[in-house]
Formats: C-alpha cells, sequence, structure tokens
C-alpha cells in the first residue's frame, strides 16, 4: 500500500465503497449494545480478561492451534509442542497489545516489530525475530497460500502503511482496523507469526481508536467462528484490490467484531446470572 499520487485521505474513500457504511454502523450498534450493558459498570474488568482469553483462542485457532476454551484457561506450560506455542504466542501478544497503544500512532512499523518480537519469543531463530524479512527468507505461514510479496515490496508497503496510520485521517475505525489487518495478511512481513500479528494489530486499532476502549469486543473470535475457508476467502477478495473485493474483506472484519461483541454480550449475561 503506497501513498504516493494518493488522495490526502486515501482509508476514507474505503469507506463509501458499497456495503461499507452498513458495516459501519452495524459494528457501532453491536459494540454500543456490550458497553451498554449493566454489568460493564460494574465489571467491565472481568468482561475485558474474558473477551482477551477468547481473543487469544480464536487467533490462536486461525493459525493451527484450535484449543477448546478450557483448556486454554487450564494450561500454564505453553512450550511443549507446536500448538502450545502458538497458543501461548496469541496469549502473549494479547496481553502485550494492550501495553503498545501509546506508541502506535506515532511508531507503527516499532510496534510491528515488537509484536513479532513476543510472538516468536520461543521460536529460537533470534535474528530473524522483530525485523521485516530479507530476500530469500522464507515464510511460515500455512494458512495463507497466496505468494508473498518480495522483501523489497513488503519494505516500501510497509513504509506506506505506516505513513497513513501517523497522518490520521476520517476513516472509520472499522475500515482501518481491516486495512491494517489486510495488509499485514498479505504482506506477511516476518518469517513467521503474522497471522497473529496481524490479528493483534487489528486489535490494537479498534482499542486505540476509541471503537472499543476497553477491549471487550474481540474479533479474532469472529474470525475464528466464521472459519478459516471464509477468512482466506475474504482476504482473497482484499489482495485482489478490487472495490468489490475490498468492501468484502471490509465487511467480513465487521462481522467479526460484531461476533466478538456477541460473545462478550453473552459474557456478561453470564456474569450477570453469577455463572461466570
Amino acid at each position: 500500500m503506497s501513498t504516493t499520487g494518493a488522495a490526502a485521505d486515501p482509508l476514507a474513500a474505503l469507506g463509501s465503497l458499497p456495503g461499507v457504511d452498513e458495516s459501519v454502523e452495524s459494528v457501532r450498534k453491536s459494540v454500543d449494545r456490550v458497553y451498554g450493558h449493566r454489568v460493564m459498570r460494574r465489571r467491565s474488568n472481568a468482561v475485558t480478561s474474558e473477551a482477551a482469553l477468547r481473543g487469544a483462542r480464536g487467533s490462536a485457532a486461525l493459525s493451527g492451534a484450535d484449543w477448546a476454551l478450557e483448556e486454554v484457561r487450564r494450561r500454564t506450560d505453553f512450550s511443549g509442542d507446536d500448538e502450545a506455542r502458538v497458543v501461548g504466542a496469541a496469549l502473549r501478544l494479547t496481553a502485550e497489545a494492550g501495553q503498545l497503544l501509546s506508541i502506535w500512532r506515532q511508531s507503527p512499523l516499532r510496534v510491528l516489530a515488537r509484536l513479532h518480537l513476543v510472538a516468536a519469543a520461543a521460536k529460537g531463530d533470534e535474528d530473524e525475530v522483530g525485523r521485516p524479512r530479507q530476500e530469500g527468507e522464507p515464510v511460515d505461514e500455512p494458512l495463507i497460500e497466496l505468494p508473498p510479496p518480495s522483501a523489497a515490496e513488503v519494505s516500501g508497503r510497509l513504509e506506506g502503511l505506516a505513513e497513513l496510520i501517523i497522518a490520521g485521517g476520517s476513516a472509520p475505525a472499522l475500515v482501518t482496523a481491516a486495512v491494517v489487518h489486510g495488509e499485514l495478511l498479505a504482506l506477511r512481513p516476518f518469517t513467521s507469526h503474522n497471522g497473529l500479528v496481524a490479528r493483534a494489530a487489528e486489535r490494537i486499532v479498534l482499542v486505540g481508536s476509541g471503537l472499543d476502549p476497553k477491549s471487550v469486543c474481540p474479533a479474532e473470535v469472529g474470525h475464528a467462528e466464521l472459519g478459516r475457508a471464509s477468512y482466506v476467502a475474504a482476504l482473497d477478495g482484499y489482495v485482489s484490490g478490487t472495490p468489490e473485493g475490498m468492501a468484502a474483506w471490509i465487511a467480513h472484519c465487521g462481522r467479526s467484531i460484531e461476533l466478538g461483541a456477541r460473545e462478550s454480550t453473552a459474557v456478561c449475561e453470564a456474569l450477570q446470572r453469577g455463572a461466570a
């Protein structure tokens, strides 16, 4: 994604694509419904904690570690096998994302590097951790089968994405979050853990924008619920760059946020009944 020759606020133009307005409004209503629940006035921290756990589980599921929620809740050691390490990385990223909000708007590339460092902490390839991949380095992201762009293209598009984030603009939070998520998945800028990092970055945008300031609407839950096939098909639309494809990806991300909000509404109901 480059800003060369683009309008001053290229992301805002995506808000005018067919169906995007409706997605933005539907997301807002879903988020408002959670924040309006009476439990949020007294126990919002409990809802946030539960949303973080469920979001991490959903993100790990999309990266091939589809564990039951209770298994994620029960485990304390995530160093055993590949799936355990993926779940551990997702949990670490969820915890770390909240610490990076103040840095994101000033230095998004620094945040992305930090996210990868946190995710790949147990990978063991220190020279590949926390930096964009170099030419010729392989990409370990089995869910996304699209050919990865060259390292030179990755560098240019990351810079363009960072410029858009730093400049800010009038685009709805859903649009910005979807573009950040989609661009990172399309680029796969690191040698590993790109999906986990992309979903953590989406969460940072949603929280930092003020749409979901308490982080109680985990989009990762929705992405996982909609399924890996739907996720990949929607990403194909983003990568196509067509108006229809971009709108479909934004709508997919919007639906995922709504499902995350629905999940947290259920958590609120359980807390109200004393069942959680």
